[in-house]
């Protein structure tokens, strides 16, 4: 387990604008991918919104309709014949000293007598809802074609990451905490998700609003509309600056999200660790520590995001304040209609609305944009080195079996090129032998095993099988030949049936009989027969029906079902009681018949049978024999093993 209190490195808190607008870009690029859905989106919102901005205009129209009707029943009632022709009316107004009321005509239809023209106040009406209704169903086809996109974009970002886990080479996993690469896979992808759930269609929409609304206001009136959005840079700037305040701390927030699941899963796996050594305190001071950065970075982000709608709300009050004056001075003057009046202050709403829903959501996609960049450094990272597109197949005999011959040939290997590890390495493992590699603590015999599986790549020499360099072959086809059974078992959530047939590759017949044949000669089928459901019997990786020991015998038998050419056992019966090793033990030398067999063990009783013994130190083999001419040398191994049975401290 690492470190309680381990800090995980992650990158620049902060997104420079550079670094946005890549994750800008690439984001619109999973977008982007489905061309047809997304244009037929745009379409639709721009027809919405032309629709929608319409309305106002025509409802104007009819506000006209009305107020000529009412003025022309006033303009009766004061004595003006009925059907007077509006010059004239105009023209008595004035001698009146009616300028105002004359004004007002002369902008409007206004017909002496006639009152409201019902009629045509319905049809307007109609009209207006028949544009309203399309707009309604037009948003709602942008919605859904939205829905579809994202979810498509966020599937694919997903299928993405799980062939990058698959690609990766395993020192990615090394330096990278479990819990780190778990926030950029799941907590990164899922407020992606969300975020363009919420934004994308809302963005969308506000934007066009913007762009119609201020079309529209340019119709009624070129100077209030100037007037109007004197507003909207002061609204800009201030929602520019607030922006920037907030970016920042939602790139942190989701950083330091990575740190506390980090300190979280490695806390929960250890815990029994912690526990022992009476760590609970010094846990409980390291996540309050990650609990409070990221509280303290995230209260900044949302307090900073909170004053985005009272700032644009204030502005837009003073939008309409404008409007409202400057637009009934106009009105009471006859430069413009009261319709106009109506629509354009309708519109100054419209308006400023959705710029305070683009300024509110551009905070929320700066979160997305910091998620986005994380799970694209993780798809950046760099991959294994790709398999040779003309791979080599190791020789089979008639029942498809190949000899298993391996060979390590001055093999040179290192994690960290500063520190040389493995530097001439030469082994060789005769068809059906079965290899031992003993030795202390970090003295390389686990990186043999990963060497020969290529989950590392070897910096020089070369090491093959039945004369193929395993670097001409394909990396499944390679494994395709291999069983491991290690130290720590791995079983996963499934019966005990599925478990057993995980190992069996494609293309292998194994049926129900061949499973009860290996589950006996692996001593499984006993302690699974007292099972309530037997094979059915439902498990996950912290099962607590099994023992250790058994659950060690179900990877076993996993192995043996496997069928594997060449068998590895890394440290199987270490974290087992004496009577179960005995078990595992009979079961492995059944597993380990008429194939080539490398078994790392630090108890050396168990491998006194093998045909060969590999001493390794410091990554280089330093002896080598079977049990009696090794013990007959009195060196390295004789040390090891006499240790062991006497009782005194392993020496290193």
């Amino acid at each position: 387990m690492p470190g309680p209190g381990r800090q995980v490195k992650t990158a620049n808190p902060t997104l420079s604008k550079t670094e946005r607008n890549e994750s800008l870009k690439r984001l619109v690029g999973y977008l982007a991918v489905k061309k047809l859905k997304v244009g037929t989106m745009l379409a639709s919102g721009m027809v919405s919104v032309f629709l929608m901005v319409l309305g106002p205009k025509i409802m104007g129209q009819g506000t006209n309709v009305l107020f000529a009707g009412l003025l022309g029943k006033m303009l009766a009632a004061s004595g003006i014949p009925k059907g007077t022709p509006s010059s004239q009316v105009v023209t008595m107004l004035n001698k009146a000293g009616k300028g105002d009321i004359a004004q007002m005509v002369t902008s409007m239809n206004v017909k002496v007598g006639e009152g409201i023209d019902w009629n045509w106040f319905a049809i307007i009406l109609v009209i207006t809802g028949a544009i309203y209704l399309v707009s309604i169903v037009l948003r709602l086809v942008q919605n859904f074609i939205m829905t579809r996109v994202v979810s498509d974009t966020v599937y694919r970002m997903r299928q993405e990451i799980e062939d990058k886990l698959n690609s990766l080479p395993l020192n990615y996993f090394d330096r990278v905490p479990r819990g780190e690469v778990m926030s950029r896979t799941t907590n990164d992808v899922d407020n992606i998700s969300q975020t363009l759930q919420q934004v994308l269609g809302e963005l969308l929409f506000s934007t066009f609003m913007i762009i119609g609304v201020f079309i529209m206001m340019l119709t009624i009136s070129p100077l209030m509309t100037l007037i109007a959005f004197i507003v909207i840079p002061i609204m800009a700037l201030v929602s520019v600056f607030i922006l920037k305040k907030a970016q920042p701390n939602f790139t942190k927030q989701w950083a330091r999200t990575g740190n506390l699941n980090s300190n979280v899963e490695e806390m929960f796996s250890g815990h029994l660790v912690v526990r022992a050594y009476g760590q609970q305190a010094n846990a409980e001071k390291t996540f309050e520590g990650h609990n409070m950065g990221l509280y303290e970075v995230s209260r900044k982000a949302q307090s900073f995001s909170g004053l985005i709608q009272p700032s644009t709300g204030f502005f837009g009050n003073l939008i309409f304040v404008l409007v409202a004056v400057v637009g009934g001075v106009r009105v009471l003057n006859g430069s413009m209609t009261l319709g106009d009046l109506q629509a354009f202050t309708q519109y100054s709403r419209q308006a400023s609305q959705p710029l305070g829903q683009v300024a509110s959501m551009s905070t929320i996609l700066q979160s997305s944009l910091a998620s986005a960049k994380r799970v694209f450094e993780f798809l950046d990272e760099p991959e294994e080195i790709a398999d040779t597109t003309t791979p080599e197949h190791i020789p089979t005999n008639a029942e498809g079996r190949i000899a298993g011959h391996v060979s390590f040939d001055h093999v040179a290997f290192s994690y960290d090129p500063k520190e040389p590890l493995i530097t001439d390495l030469s082994i060789q493992a005769e068809p059906g032998q079965t290899v031992a590699i003993v030795g202390p603590t970090g003295a390389g015999k686990t990186t043999l095993v990963n060497l020969l599986m290529r989950f590392y790549e070897i910096q020089g020499g070369e090491i093959s099988i039945d004369g193929v360099n395993t670097k001409d072959m394909t990396r499944q086809e390679l494994r395709a030949h291999f069983g491991m059974v290690l130290q720590d078992t791995w079983l996963f959530d499934g019966t005990i049936r599925e478990n057993l047939f995980y190992g069996v590759h494609e293309g292998k017949q194994v049926d129900e009989a061949k499973m009860i044949e290996a589950a006996k000669a692996t001593h499984v089928d006993e302690f699974v027969r007292r099972l309530p459901k037997g094979y059915d019997t439902l498990m996950n990786e912290d099962s607590s029906e099994l023992s250790q020991g058994e659950r060690q015998l179900i990877t076993i038998c996993r192995a043996f079902l496997s069928d594997p050419d060449i068998l590895i056992l890394d440290e199987a019966t270490s974290s087992v009681d004496t009577r179960t090793e005995m078990l595992v033990q009979q079961a492995m030398n059944a597993l380990r018949k008429n194939r080539t067999s490398f078994v790392i063990a630090h108890r050396l009783s168990t491998i006194r049978d093998a045909d060969l013994i590999l001493v390794v130190n410091h990554g280089s083999v330093v002896e080598q024999g079977n049990h009696d001419q090794l013990l007959a040398a009195n060196g390295a191994y004789a040390k090891l093993y006499n240790s062991q049975f006497s009782g005194a401290a392993e020496e290193a």
